[in-house]
């Protein structure tokens, strides 16, 4: 008879503490999913995950990088660093319609599973982290992270995102987030129409200009927002227009180009109506994804020994969410990295539709939750036995 080797004697540990603790991290999706909270404003999320962590052992920092709903908890003094990426926020007035609850409790889930796995056959050689990161739906909170040094000396950052089918690969759009704002001169619309400069009208030539130009733009590219404020009653010439505008293509190059040409027919809006125009960043701009091919190969290994097949493309109405922007892209330019989708069995409903808010809880996504926690821990556990001490 074979004897059974050290690297699956630390998977089977894993496991078996997953079957043993699963009530902790499946509650900890449902909780999350029960209470959501937008960008930056993930105050409960934060508490629950940073209170659970500190009880299982780690040591918190609950203010990571200066934010105050980020941390980064650590385990283990090993030499090799791996760190379960944490999402939480959720989207205004959709709830948890992209899953961040099931990426929170995947992640944590990993991390406590390998750390059980250290203890019960020692020599692993881990430094376990939890790296908690706000406003990934908006704000860039794993870029100021990254840029405050959260992430120096991590040698492989890991997580899983729900969908409505399994892909393997993420392969999101560059993305800049605006926020756009028009101002003219308020005036009665019927008795000093003459006197007024409408800044709704702005919006109106710019998203005209838009609109022409997407026959001229790159298959890769991508242009959407909406007007969140232009005037308060029909008979006042709108004084004020804001909207929020995402503009998305294949590199942060390509992004460069197409920038210059957006701004410009936002320019013509004001140009053409005399209001004067403010173009703000709302966040640092998002990275094009890299995968790291081998931490890939090994997550596709496990997630095959629990029954996924990562492999077959994605079905008829699901392939496009692995081009969604994430600033998980912006940590894989500086350490190894993977990104992959697994399905919730949501189709029709795909992210960011409420129907995928709700099929973010339930058996498909508890199934889910096991398998990504346990594909993640696993290949963590196929890394540090690589040696990847370089």
């Amino acid at each position: 008879m074979i004897s059974e080797t050290v690297t699956a004697r630390r998977k089977r540990a894993a496991r078996a503490w997953l079957d043993r603790r699963w009530d902790l991290v499946r509650t900890i999706s449902t909780d999350l999913h029960a209470d959501p909270e937008t960008a930056w404003q993930e105050v409960r999320a934060h508490h629950r995950l940073t209170a659970l962590l500190e009880s299982e052992g780690f040591a918190v920092d609950r203010r990571a990088g200066g934010l105050d709903t980020a941390f980064h908890a650590t385990a283990g003094s090993g030499p090799v660093h791996v760190a379960f990426v944490a999402e939480y926020d959720a989207l205004p007035g959709l709830g948890h319609a992209c899953g961040h609850n099931l990426i929170a409790a995947a992640s944590v889930g990993a991390a406590l599973m390998v750390r059980a796995a250290e203890d019960t056959v020692p020599g692993l050689g881990l430094t376990v982290h939890v790296i908690g990161t706000p406003a990934e739906e908006g704000g860039g909170g794993k870029i100021l992270m990254l840029e405050a040094g959260q992430f120096a000396g991590i040698d492989a950052a890991m997580m899983m995102h729900p969908g409505p089918a399994d892909a393997a690969r993420a392969e999101p759009f560059a993305v800049a987030h605006w926020e756009v704002t028009y101002r003219g001169v308020g005036a009665h619309a019927a008795a000093y129409p003459h006197l007024g400069v409408n800044a709704a009208d702005g919006f109106t030539v710019a998203q005209v200009a838009i609109g022409l130009l997407r026959q001229h733009l790159p298959p890769t590219v991508r242009v959407h927002g909406v007007v969140t404020e232009a005037g308060t009653a029909p008979n006042a010439i709108p004084e004020v227009a804001v909207g929020r505008w995402y503009v998305r293509a294949a590199s942060l190059s390509e992004l460069d180009d197409v920038e210059r040409r957006i701004r410009a027919c936002f320019a013509a809006g004001a140009t053409a109506t005399g209001c004067e125009l403010q173009i703000r960043d709302e966040s640092p701009r998002y990275s094009e994804f890299r995968t790291d091919e081998q931490l890939l190969d090994w997550f596709i290994g496990n997630a095959a020994a629990l029954g996924r097949d990562m492999t077959s493309p994605p079905p008829e109405g699901a392939a496009a969410m692995k081009r969604a922007s994430t600033d998980m892209g912006n940590v894989s330019q500086y350490v190894r990295a993977i990104h992959p989708y697994l399905g919730i069995g949501s189709l029709p409903a795909v992210n960011h539709q409420r129907a995928f808010a709700d099929a973010a809880v339930g058996p498909a996504a508890e199934q889910a939750l096991r398998d990504g926690a346990t594909a993640l821990a696993w290949t963590a556990i196929d890394f540090a036995a690589s040696d990847p001490a370089r």
